[in-house]
């Protein structure tokens, strides 16, 4: 981003006072853990779901920004040297100054938008036009009302032309995206069940998106939407206009076929020869559309993002590396099969910016990597230059089944629960059980990052976890035994306080160390008749804690116990008593505290009663019992493995331990390294249980073992090699669960450490 903005150009766009200075802005910042030099950043105090900008002012001043636009005016006084730009809505703000830049640029603007596909239609089309054409295209899934600003803002002098990706999820957005990118090209990938929820009608939806293309001179839909208004601009493109090109592609998926065939449509109208097109598609990457992270050898984080080496996506790749290394070192690997001097120099002063300690060019995946420990590690390059093999050089030895967890997924299904709450409501989300077997302190940085306000664990042992891996946030211990009451100080945890003999040995543990004031958190027992104090005792708990200055209570909680029935007349028996005991703490407690009763299901069955705080379990992967809800919720965890080996069985044959899996007819068998030992239940054993092959179900033949399955493949084309959906598309959790005669929960903190874990980001 290089837009060389004066001040006196922000004051025109702004309408808002500054002095005379020779000071420009070159780039835009809303994430203070992105700014490396701050001195020409101009940073927006953004106010989204789960973080407030204004509260990282002094992190951006700290790192040399002296220009702020914010919408509370208290922040102006705090810092003498600094200019403050006060607005009404600071994305409102941001979205202006990008209209304002793209008036600037005269090339072609193309525009795509659709339910899917569109980001691969984004960067396919970028990779094609870009045989002829300097193009600049949105980062990787840059779609939204801020992601279309910050795209917008790429655009320079340089550029022949631009592809810009829009999205929405309700009526009304739609306009704003327009006054921005005003397009002169727009394409309309397909019209499906995205957000469909939030229109009234299919038609509604389709006329919300064609609001994007409202000035474009020419627009290109796909043969699959109906409802096309009469509109001499609309070109309607089927993969049965361009067979002969589309024979080039090396994708032979119906998908695949369809996004090219709207990409060569453009292409075709930007002026490309067919030999280029051809070409062209013959080297289109497959596009990885989320970031994958894993566990590397030597207690490295491996980011692996090998599928091409542009510009855009390399910067997004290190603002991404930097936001998740927290207090790591950062190592940049780029595999570049020919070695182009002047790639390479683009390349090298974009790294400079971010300032990793160590980068790399590599020609060979093959070529020896010195010894890296507790560092992120990104890998980039070519397609071409099979960086992808060093990544899996470098990933921890596990075996082949392994679990994703979608950490896109866990944030939209927290902004879901959020809408159901008033802004101020704090959240405090689970991550005991090793965060319900997704791994802690992967998922524990992660809610940190996107701004979460607690992070609630059973055991101390495992906020210390947390704390190693650089969590800062505030940390409930919901189970402080007597014996963690040690580590809950050292590593400034606060404790569920929840009887009086664990209150004193607390106490005397605070003496001994010569602290006051530490936070605790009191809880009540209402009905669930597990732990807590009694409303009877609540006048002795107040006396000792008026006579112990070394503890403050920091919240008071209860725990329902039949929030899962939307209708339950026990639920408000539960919340009646929990009030009574809140007014009578607040009689006696000369301080104000948090109150929080509700989890998932009573976030979502019982929202009224959010009081000051909530939290947040199983529901932020996916799961609720709640049908309504459910839906709208976004399954986070996937589970897979492989086929090990296949195997031709005659029949009266039988399979496995105990020969209970036995062979009328014929058959093929394949063998699949997951069993109980990885949490695969033998309950699933003969029948009762099976996986998905090429979206097909195959049962389970004989007994489960300790670490290998054999499945029933007879019906369907399989090889060695092969992946196995476990939990994913077909089977979720909940229908796993169902099939193990137990709950999501359990098949969840089931999953053995041993199974490896990858994780997916946007």
């Amino acid at each position: 981003m290089k837009l060389a903005l004066s001040y006196s150009e922000l004051s025109t766009i702004f309408s808002a006072p500054l002095p005379d200075t020779n000071l420009r802005i070159e780039t835009v910042a809303f994430d203070s853990r992105k700014i490396n030099h701050g001195e020409h950043t101009l940073f927006f105090a953004l106010i989204g779901d789960f973080r407030d900008g204004h509260t990282f002012i002094k992190k951006a001043y700290e790192k040399g920004v002296r220009t702020f636009v914010v919408s509370q005016k208290s922040t102006r006084s705090d810092y003498t040297d600094a200019h403050f730009i006060v607005v009404d809505d600071t994305l409102a703000a941001l979205q202006k100054l990008a209209t304002f830049h793209r008036a600037k640029f005269h090339y072609p603007i193309i525009a795509i938008t659709g339910s899917a596909g569109k980001t691969i239609v984004k960067e396919w089309l970028g990779q094609l036009l870009g045989l002829k054409y300097n193009i600049i295209r949105s980062p990787k899934s840059y779609n939204s009302q801020l992601g279309v600003a910050l795209s917008l803002l790429e655009l320079n002098s340089s550029a022949d032309a631009a592809i810009i990706e829009a999205g929405i999820s309700s009526p009304g957005e739609m306009i704003h995206l327009e006054r921005m990118i005003q397009p002169d090209y727009g394409v309309l990938t397909s019209l499906g069940s995205a957000h469909s929820e939030n229109f009234d009608s299919k038609e509604q939806q389709l006329n919300e998106k064609l609001i994007l293309f409202k000035h474009a001179k020419k627009i290109f839909a796909h043969s699959s939407i109906d409802l096309l208004p009469p509109d001499d601009r609309i070109t309607v493109v089927d993969v049965s206009h361009h067979q002969e090109l589309l024979k080039s592609l090396h994708f032979s998926d119906d998908i695949s076929t369809i996004n090219a065939s709207m990409v060569v449509a453009v292409a075709l109208e930007m002026e490309m020869a067919e030999l280029t097109i051809k070409s062209g598609l013959s080297q289109l990457d497959r596009v990885a559309l989320r970031l994958e992270t894993f566990d590397g050898i030597n207690d490295n984080v491996i980011i692996n993002d090998t599928y091409n080496l542009d510009l855009d996506a390399f910067r997004s790749s290190l603002e991404y590396q930097l936001s998740i290394a927290q207090e790591k070192d950062r190592f940049v690997i780029i595999g570049m099969s020919d070695t182009d001097p002047t790639e390479k120099s683009k390349l090298t002063a974009v790294l400079k910016e971010f300032e990793p300690i160590q980068y790399r060019f590599v020609d060979n995946p093959n070529d020896t990597i010195e010894p890296i420990a507790d560092s992120v590690i990104l890998i980039k390059g070519h397609r071409a230059s099979h960086m992808e093999k060093l990544a899996s050089r470098l990933r921890a030895k596990k075996h082949q089944t392994y679990v994703e967890i979608d950490l896109n997924a866990i944030k939209k299904n927290i902004s879901y629960c959020r809408q159901l709450l008033p802004r101020e409501t704090k959240i405090l989300t689970m991550v005991k059980a090793s965060s319900y077997g997704s791994g802690m302190e992967k998922v524990g940085v992660f809610l940190e990052r996107i701004g979460v306000n607690y992070l609630g664990v059973a055991y101390a042992d495992e906020g210390a976890e947390l704390r190693k891996s650089g969590v800062k946030i505030p940390i409930l211990v919901m189970n402080s035994e007597e014996a963690g009451l040690e580590e809950c100080i050292q590593n400034h945890l606060e404790p569920s306080i929840y009887s009086f003999s664990q209150l004193d040995a607390f106490i005397k543990q605070l003496i001994y160390n010569g602290k006051s004031n530490y936070p605790i958190h009191l809880k009540i027992e209402t009905g669930m008749n597990r732990l807590g104090f009694e409303i009877d005792q609540l006048q002795k708990l107040v006396d000792v804690l008026k006579s112990q200055p070394e503890v403050r209570v920091q919240s008071v909680y209860t725990h329902l116990a039949d929030a899962d029935d939307p209708n339950s007349a026990f639920i408000h028996t539960q919340f009646s008593r929990f009030e009574t005991a809140i007014n009578r703490l607040k009689e006696h407690i000369p301080y104000s505290f948090d109150r929080h009763i509700l989890n998932t299901e009573g976030i979502l069955n019982y929202p009224e009663y959010h009081m000051d705080m909530v939290r947040l379990g199983i529901g932020m992967y996916g799961y609720s019992s709640s049908k309504p809800h459910a839906d709208k919720l976004e399954e986070a965890i996937r589970w897979y493995s492989v086929v090990s080996q296949l195997r031709k069985v005659k029949p009266g044959a039988t399979i496995g331990y105990g020969r209970i899996g036995r062979i009328e007819k014929e058959t093929q068998i394949a063998v699949i390294p997951v069993g109980y030992a990885d949490g695969f239940r033998r309950t699933l054993s003969d029948g009762q249980g099976g996986v998905y092959i090429h979206n097909h179900y195959c049962p389970i033949i004989g007994n489960v073992c300790m670490d290998m399955v054999m499945v029933d493949v007879g019906h369907i084309d399989v090889h060695e090699g092969d992946q196995v959906e476990i939990i994913g598309e077909h089977q979720g959790i909940a229908d796993l669960a169902k099939k193990m005669g137990t709950i999501p929960y359990e098949v969840m903190t089931g999953i053995s450490k041993r199974v490896h874990r990858v994780y997916l980001e946007d």
